[in-house]
């Protein structure tokens, strides 16, 4: 699967996250200081899931119906990249997430189509 990890979400979870296999891109490097629009952009642009800590992006797919391939946030008590990655991957393997917005919380998962 193809991902577009924010920076607000860290380059260190982007490595872990590339390391498990899948196509990752950290915005940080791509694009940075970009916008949050520019960024959700990008990711539709390239047909990949945009992974982030930053609740806007939920705002923009749903509410202001922006085109997006899926939005993963992640507004967990843990920083910890390596808890997260885990979290994230375990995700991907056990749910159709492309056209969604997937909303992860400590223990829950929620899922909404947009």
């Amino acid at each position: 699967m193809q991902f577009l990890v924010d920076e607000s979400t860290g380059k260190r979870f982007a490595a872990l996250l590339a390391a498990t296999g899948h196509d990752v891109i950290f915005a940080g490097d791509a694009m940075p200081s970009a916008s949050d629009e520019e960024v959700l952009a990008k990711a539709e642009k390239e047909d990949r899931i945009l992974i982030s800590d930053d609740k806007d992006f939920g705002e923009l797919v749903v509410r202001l119906r922006k085109p997006s391939t899926g939005v993963i946030l992640l507004r967990m008590a843990s920083v910890d990249a390596k808890t997260r990655t885990g979290v994230v991957a375990e995700i991907v393997k056990e749910r159709d997430i492309v056209g969604k917005l997937v909303i992860v919380k400590e223990g829950r998962v929620r899922i909404r189509q947009f």
